[in-house]
């Protein structure tokens, strides 16, 4: 079962941002506060989204999907960027991850939307499986650049 998340869920959304950090092999990266993903997901100007994914029996939550809007100067229309996608490792298999992404493509076509995108690390291959089988393909003529930490402060405060 997938439904929409509700300012009660934001500690679980935070343990579950854990451990996909923990997975990544980047535990120490993950620093948001339960605070700032409140503000973040039901603030007064929401700046991202998300989805549970609930096991039926149990009740408690096992996944989550949490995306933004992004904009397509090309297509002309906004597109959903799914930030995170995570799945307990002992929910995986059950069709929760197919789920919760099934409800973003529901959402990026209800509502007009070009794309649905993503990034997976390199050596995530259990997941790269998992995207083809829905039919993604790798954008692999891009190449993905960020600024951070030092980098980003010093271009930011360059007169």
């Amino acid at each position: 079962m997938i439904r929409t998340a509700t300012p009660a869920d934001v500690p679980v959304i935070h343990t579950l941002i854990r451990e996909l950090a923990e997975y990544e092999k980047a535990a120490e990266e993950a620093r948001a506060s339960e605070e700032q993903l409140r503000e973040a997901l039901f603030g007064e100007r929401p700046a991202a989204f998300a989805h549970l994914a609930v096991d039926e029996e149990s009740g408690e939550p096992v996944g989550f999907a949490l995306w933004f809007l992004n904009f397509s100067t090309w297509r002309g229309v906004h597109g959903i960027y799914l930030e995170d996608l995570y799945v307990r490792p002992g929910a995986r298999g059950g069709g929760h991850g197919r789920a919760l992404v099934a409800e973003l493509a529901r959402i990026c076509a209800e509502r007009g939307y070009g794309r649905l995108e993503w990034s997976v690390l390199n050596w995530n291959e259990p997941a790269i499986g998992f995207y083809e089988a829905l039919g993604a393909r790798p954008q692999d003529e891009w190449t993905v650049y960020r600024l951070t930490d030092e980098a980003l402060t010093a271009l930011g405060s360059a007169g």
